[in-house]
């Protein structure tokens, strides 16, 4: 049995077939989990949803910003913007089993290993957060994610602000730092302060912040942290950290990390992917 990682797809069903026939995944013995954002940008964003439903329990997906906002534009929440992918997901026939779906998985994992914690999210963890407050945290948006609420939540997810988190926060504007921290999150300052205009690498960060795991006194520097989102950062592995996107949808490659049996024994798989999609 193995635990196989898989960083952004973005619709990019070929190249994941390419790499889980380059792994052997088998799924009645292996276990996969994509780190979020499995739609959008790329050709085939149905398609990937159609496969994930097909391993059943072997498969586990967190949610990342472009899959939460197919739920917003399919709920009349946003409308589709021109470089969005997604109407081969609207237009189908099994559009409403895909969107439950899809709204029934993760904004965070949790698994104990031998030698530490795995947490892992589609972006990054506040430096307030612990491993408990971001499991306990991302229950709360499941929840409403799950519920009769979910187009009233997705009419209000859009937005930067509040830009710090508080425990005194309530409604929409606590639901909204929880989705950003945990599918938008790159740079933050010392006190927990996101910022969300810079998509660069870690090296430049805008003045006054830093990537968020590189926060002094992080609460979760304990565990390793594994997540998507950050294609300029790439492929990067140390003892807290493993970040994944390594840009398949602009012709970079789609990567798998197995974990196991202990959690620093890490094997890094990739394939080549053309690029899907042109920046700008």
């Amino acid at each position: 049995m193995a635990l196989y990682l898989i960083g952004d797809v973005q619709g990019c069903d070929e190249p994941l077939q390419r790499l889980l026939d380059h792994i052997d995944f088998s799924p009645s013995r292996d276990t996969l989990v994509l780190l979020g954002d499995l739609v959008n940008r790329g050709p085939a964003s149905a398609d990937v949803l159609r496969r994930m439903q097909r391993y059943g329990a072997a498969a586990r997906s967190l949610l990342g910003n472009h899959d939460l906002h197919l739920l917003g534009v399919a709920h009349g929440a946003r409308k589709a913007g021109r470089r969005d992918t997604l109407d081969d997901i609207l237009g189908a026939p099994d559009r409403e089993a895909m969107l439950d779906w899809l709204r029934h998985q993760h904004m965070a994992l949790h698994q104990p290993l031998a030698g530490g914690d795995l947490l892992m999210v589609h972006a990054g963890v506040l430096p307030q957060w612990s491993v408990a407050d971001t499991m306990a945290h991302a229950a709360e948006l499941e929840a409403v994610l799950r519920g009769p609420s979910l187009g009233e939540f997705l009419r209000g997810m859009y937005g930067d602000e509040p830009a710090q988190w508080n425990d005194a926060l309530t409604g929409p504007a606590r639901l909204r730092v929880i989705v950003n921290a945990l599918t938008r999150l790159r740079f933050c300052s010392a006190d927990g302060v996101m910022e969300f205009e810079t998509k660069d690498g870690s090296a430049a960060p805008p003045a006054g912040f830093m990537p968020w795991f590189d926060v002094p006194g992080r609460r979760t520097a304990r565990a390793t942290v594994a997540f998507g989102h950050w294609s300029t950062l790439g492929w990067v592995s140390r003892p807290d950290l493993l970040s994944t996107d390594t840009g398949c949808v602009w012709g970079g490659c789609l990567s798998a990390v197995r974990i196991g049996p202990g959690l620093q024994q890490r094997d890094l798989l990739q394939v080549r992917c053309p690029q899907a999609r042109k920046p700008g």
